[in-house]
This record gives C-alpha cells, structure tokens and sequence, in this order.
C-alpha cells in the first residue's frame, strides 16, 4: 500500500510544484526584488572597480644631475612594497629653485636635489612615508652602485646570499578583507531569501485556508503532496535565485581580475549551496507550519516568529561571534548553514567539523521534515481561530 500512495503522491508533488513556480515567476513583486538584488551586487562590483583601481600616483621633482633612473627604481620600489598600480612620473627641472618651487606650489608631491654633500628629499609640509621609503631606497642604491663602480668592486659579488627568502605561514592574508567580504554575503544572501521564501509559502499556505481553496485541493490531491510540492517549488527557485546572484556575483569578480579571490573561495561557493539546500529544506516545512496554523494574514506576525528566530540568531553569531563561538556554532544545525561556508571563505576548516555539520543539519533536517509534516496534515484544514504549536503537537490527526 505504502508503494502504491508513494507512486500516486509523487506526479501530485510534481504538479503542484509547478503551480508554485509559475506563479512565483509571473509575480511582479518577485522579478522586481530579484532585478533590485541584481542591481545591488552589479552597483557593489562597479563601485569596487570604481574606488579600487583609485591607484597612487606621484609626481616627483628632480633637478640637475639626478637621473631619471633612480625615480624608475624609486617606482619599482613602491610596486614591490605592496602598491602594485602606484606611478611614479619623474619631472626634470633645470635648477634647485625651480623643483622647490614645483613642490611648494603643489605640482610635485616631493622633489630630490643632487650636491656635493649628496642627495636630498624635498616636501612641502610632508612627504608620503610610502614615497619618501621609495625614493630614500632608490637613491641609496643609485649611491652604492656608483660607489662600487668606482671603488671597482664587484656589487654582485657582495651582495650574494645576502636577499632573505620570504616564506608565508598565511599566503591569502592579501585577501583576508575580500574573503570576509565573501563570508557576510552567504550570511546575508541566505538570510533574505530565506525569510523572503518563508514568508511566502507560510502567506501562500494561509491564503490558500482564508479561502477554501485549500479544502477543494485536499478533496483531489493529499495533504503530504500540497506540503511537499509547495516546499520543492519554492526550494527550486529560492536555490535558482541563489545560483543566479552567485553566477552575476563570480562573473563581476573575473571581470574586475579577481581570478585569484574566485579560486580561493570555489570551494566554499560550492559547499554553501549544498548548505543551503539543506538548510532551506528544514525551514521549509517550518513556514508551512506556521501557515497551517494561522487562521488569516494577521496571524503569521506571531506564528512566523520561531522560523525568525531561528534565522537570526546565526545572522548575529556570524557577524558578531567570535572565532571559538563561530567554530562550535559552525557543525550546529541550521546555524552552519550561514556560518559554514563563511569559514571556509575565511581560511581551511577541518574535515571532520564539515562532517559534523553536514551531519547534524541532515538529522535536523529528517527530524524537522518528519514532525512538520505531521503537524501540517493536523491543522491545515482546521478553522476556528488561529492555533498555537503547542495545539498543534497535541491535536489529532485529522
């Protein structure tokens, strides 16, 4: 018997999945907040192109005798010591007074002076230490070299061995702030659609009750196919949804030449969507509960707030949590679906918490599908007045 309602129920879900999802997609309120979202991620990426690609640019002053190759050296400096797209414009002058002139009129940033005592920085008021460190570098080396030359000793020769190897314990500590970045948005994306979908499916479901729609459905259709094709139908497209702001949201990474930040963070970007699923599936039914047991729309303030809270806790845990809290939140159910993934943006996570997690939110997931499903065939067709969840656990089946 169990095989032939399980092969009767199965083509029921499928239908009724599909009526939520052309109704969701024919839904005007729905294509804008999904054109709004994809404008905002679009706005962010250009925004950062905008003001990242603000590179440092100096113009500096050099008089007689300074040769234009220890500005070129000052630039390589600058490139080396962590400022990839500073320019370094060098700008002869024919007297001394004529580069302070440059640099206290505010056409140069700094200026470099050549005597028979050496060589010397000019600033008006200051000069940028990152600057003043490049060109102090440079000149020091354009010294040395001229002594050696001199002296006709052998620079190379001295200097071997002498330029340490750098090891990185951290090498993506250049990207920690970026891959933060990453971490907040699966908080905040996960956050907002799956409030935005719960709350459509709890509205959908008491809709469907305030008008007896619901009662001519369960006549030709059974309860458990109405739960699960309305789950599935909005699952497929809170995930399509998803998918979408993920893909314009990695496309804008690559295009800005992000490549590396993309490849870091594959890994988690894949993972956070299997969390997801998982993790929008047990709040499913949840806010389908809290539909079956409003009586009208003003009841959901009340009946929703479970599934809320559930949703923000994880938000405040991962925003404002700590790295020993967000670890022990992060294999708890529901809470590592936001949490999670960002860890895994953040840096490596060790296998066994991603099992744990996995794990614990697949068993809350069983369980949470398991009594919803219950307590939704129990008050779905019940009248009368709102009902509490406590109602709800101790009624009869219907």
């Amino acid at each position: 018997m169990s095989r032939t309602n399980s092969t009767r129920a199965t083509p029921w879900v499928r239908v009724v999945a599909e009526r939520e999802i052309r109704t969701r997609i024919r839904d005007k309120s729905f294509l804008a907040a999904t054109a709004v979202t994809l404008a905002i991620i679009i706005g962010l990426l250009v925004a950062g192109v905008f003001f990242g690609n603000d590179a440092d640019e100096y113009d500096v002053a050099i008089g007689p005798g300074v040769e234009q190759s220890t500005t070129t050296f000052a630039g390589q400096l600058l490139s080396d010591n962590g400022s990839p797209d500073a320019r370094l414009t060098p700008r002869p002058f024919e007297s001394d007074g004529d580069v302070e002139q440059a640099v206290r009129d505010g056409d140069a940033d700094a200026g470099i002076l050549r005597n028979e005592d050496g060589y010397t920085i000019v600033g008006d008021d200051s000069v940028d230490v990152e600057l003043q460190a490049a060109l102090a570098g440079a000149i020091s080396e354009t010294v040395v070299q001229g002594n050696a030359a001199a002296a006709q000793v052998d620079l190379d020769a001295l200097r071997e061995g002498a330029a340490p190897q750098v090891r990185l314990l951290d090498p993506n500590a250049d990207q920690s702030d970026a891959r933060s970045g990453v971490a907040f948005a699966f908080v905040i994306v996960f956050l907002i659609t799956a409030l935005s979908f719960g709350m459509t499916i709890a509205q959908s479901v008491v809709q469907e009750k305030e008008s007896r729609v619901v009662e001519i459905l369960a006549a030709a259709v059974p309860i458990r196919s109405l739960l699960w094709g309305k789950i599935l139908g909005n699952t497929v497209l809170a995930l399509g949804q998803v998918l979408l702001l993920g893909g314009v949201g990695v496309v804008g990474l690559l295009v800005t030449g992000e490549r590396e930040l993309v490849q870091g963070v594959g890994w988690s970007l894949l993972a956070y969507v299997g969390f997801f699923v998982l993790g929008f599936l047990t709040l499913a039914c949840l806010w389908s509960v809290a539909g079956s047991i409003a009586g009208r729309q003003e009841d959901l303030q009340s009946t929703t707030l479970p599934g809320q809270m559930i949703l923000m806790v994880p938000y405040f845990i991962a925003v404002l949590g700590g790295d020993q809290v967000r670890t022990i939140f992060s294999m708890l159910p529901i809470v590592s679906t936001m949490v999670m993934p960002g860890r895994l943006a953040e840096g490596s996570v060790p296998w066994w918490q991603i099992g744990v997690a996995v794990a614990a939110t697949v068993a809350a997931a069983m369980v949470f599908v398991r009594v919803g499903t219950r307590l939704y065939e129990r008050t779905l067709l019940r009248t009368g007045g709102k009902l509490s969840y406590r109602q709800a656990l101790t009624a009869s089946d219907a």
